[in-house]
């Protein structure tokens, strides 16, 4: 059985990969979420609020199962949050603490756990973290997400290459999806342009049509995730280069 952790399952991507995942015969999900979505005999709710970090602390045993029949294991850290949109320095502070918690902390004790929990496993081991275009460039009214993606791309490149150094055979990758059609981009529209002077920009992609489908980009994902790893291949990804 091969075994797919992934968080914020309940809609968007998360729920697309899912899916896509829970298609084939041999493969299971566990869904890290607030709110179950999807019923599928494979398919495995583990409720959780990533921004309530004890809680997290609290059942990361629940999440990282032994899984004594697993031929794979991965774990996929798609959940995330964009946050209020509004500029530094006319936020509150807790909306920093807030995204980062989703963006980067959870993911961060997430990774931890699966590389301690399975480390000692010979089986095809696999991180990829969900990223996004906003942690290479600077983006108003973005501020806390965009930094938070960053910093999360620099925690997969370190991961990454600690496993190398370890010769553990573990695959982690940070990968932004594209323009994707997610309630996150719902609220991205209805943004002022006084804080965000690409609104009209992010308006326009969904007006012509530009946005990807969450089932579309999944299923690239998915291609992705079992292929052969490719030593040569960056850390860091954009989903157009799978």
């Amino acid at each position: 059985m091969h075994y797919y952790i992934i968080t914020g399952s309940s809609r968007g991507l998360g729920k697309a990969l899912a899916e896509a995942i829970l298609q084939q015969p041999d493969a299971t999900v566990i869904g890290v979420c607030r709110h179950a979505t999807i019923q599928h005999a494979h398919y495995h709710h583990q409720p959780l609020d990533l921004s309530d970090l004890q809680a997290v602390q609290n059942n990361l045993h629940k999440v990282f199962a032994r899984f004594p029949d697993a031929a794979s294991l991965t774990l996929i850290n798609n959940a995330a949050v964009l946050g209020d949109i509004g500029y530094i320095g006319e936020h509150q502070n807790e909306h920093f603490e807030f995204v980062f918690d989703v963006n980067l902390i959870a993911p961060a004790m997430l990774m931890n756990t699966f590389l301690s929990a399975y480390q000692g496993r010979t089986i095809p081991r696999t991180i990829l973290n969900i990223s996004s275009g906003a942690a290479q460039r600077a983006v108003d009214g973005w501020g806390a997400y965009s930094a938070s993606k960053a910093a999360l791309d620099a925690l997969s490149r370190t991961a990454q290459k600690e496993q190398d150094l370890r010769n553990t055979g573990i695959r982690i990758r940070s990968l932004a999806p594209g323009i994707l059609n997610t309630p996150m981009q719902e609220h991205i529209r209805s943004a002022d342009a006084h804080n965000f002077s690409e609104a009209a920009r992010f308006a326009g992609f969904y007006q012509d049509g530009q946005l990807v489908e969450p089932p579309e980009a999944a299923e690239k994902i998915l291609a992705w995730l079992q292929s052969p790893p490719n030593k040569a291949e960056e850390v860091v990804l954009r989903i157009d280069a799978l």
